[in-house]
């Protein structure tokens, strides 16, 4: 099977089959997307490579998922609609039913969240996926890292952690190991995470800034810290655990959820005043979104053991060395 067979067996979707936006999509040597009136256009794009982004022993379809997920999961950040992709595919060979499975993962999300595959490019090689992902905003109105205030309220999505500690599993590192309901659970949260597009469209007009955790909580809330020129304090003990966590040690738990990275979830400031809407937000969606911090004017970010709406005035409070490092393609990770 050539490059081009190979596309239009797996990639070009019979008319009528998926979302159709672009005004010239796949199989032209541009594709043409057109906004809607008093929308901009949000632009991301990530590459995944095998050994470094995920395992040889993954599934195809969750890989599929995944890839495209790591994508729509920027645009979450931005509070931008999902519009259309680009897909560019490294393969080492030809493997029918490798690309079947993989492209059904792909296209069940696109459809999900009415994203078009508009085009791209193959390639023989290594394999690694790339994705540039297209969305629109209303003008004006993108979720930026640059806008948190001091007071702030931090936020964070769902539960941290998981994809970490299915990663520690399949390096051997944990004693005792994870018994077999676990694993399955925490492999599925690496392989396949949720982009949460409709909480950062939710979040229109009630976050300050916001920014998906893919490299550890640490790492990513600090390039809000820097863009919006800000400190934080954050309480560990407010951080949520999800139960297969909670049965491991707390160093651990603490490893895997501050500087786990590949959670795919949000971090979001907000003011103060925001916190009943933000709630019947998390409520409405049927998603568990935990205040786990505060936006401070004084640089850097702190964290702290003790209980969060007491705040400083908790007799108990007491600060935590920050020992932890976010992950980093060049310099590795924690």
């Amino acid at each position: 099977m050539g490059e081009f067979d190979l596309i239009d067996t797996f990639f070009r979707r019979p008319a009528g089959q998926g979302p159709r936006r672009a005004a010239v999509g796949n199989g032209d040597d541009c594709a043409v997307l057109a906004p809607a009136a008093g929308m901009q256009l949000a632009i991301s794009t990530d590459t995944l490579v095998e050994g470094r982004h995920f395992l040889s022993t993954v599934d195809p379809g969750r890989l599929g998922h995944k890839a495209l997920a790591v994508n729509l999961s920027d645009l979450a950040a931005c509070g931008a609609q999902p519009l259309g992709f680009t897909l560019s595919l490294t393969l080492p060979r030809v493997d029918a039913a490798w690309l079947k499975a993989f492209a059904r993962g792909l296209f069940d999300l696109a459809d999900e969240h009415d994203c078009e595959l508009v085009g791209g490019d193959t390639t023989a090689g290594p394999l690694a996926i790339g994705i540039t992902v297209f969305g629109e905003v209303p003008a004006g109105q993108a979720l930026l890292r640059s806008g948190a205030r001091p007071d702030d309220d931090i936020w964070v999505s769902g539960m941290l952690g998981e994809a970490r500690l299915a990663l520690e599993a399949f390096r051997g590192t944990l004693h005792p190991s994870l018994p077999g309901e676990a694993f399955d659970a925490v492999r599925l949260a690496m392989e396949s995470p949720d982009p949460r597009v409709a909480l950062g469209v939710g979040l229109r007009g009630l976050a300050s800034a916001a920014i998906d955790v893919s490299d550890g909580l640490l790492g990513d809330l600090g390039h809000i810290l820097r863009r919006s020129g800000v400190g934080a304090a954050l309480v560990v003990d407010a951080l949520p655990v999800s139960p297969w966590l909670a049965a491991r040690p707390e160093a651990e738990q603490l490893n895997c959820i501050l500087a786990g990275g590949d959670d795919y979830e949000l971090a979001f400031t907000a003011p103060t005043g925001a916190r009943a809407r933000i709630h019947a937000l998390g409520d409405a969606l049927g998603l568990m979104l935990t205040r786990v911090g505060r936006i401070e004017a004084e640089p850097g970010l702190r964290l702290w053991r003790g209980e969060l709406d007491l705040w400083e005035g908790d007799p108990a409070r007491q600060p935590v060395a920050n020992r932890w490092q976010s992950f980093d393609h060049f310099k590795g990770g924690a």
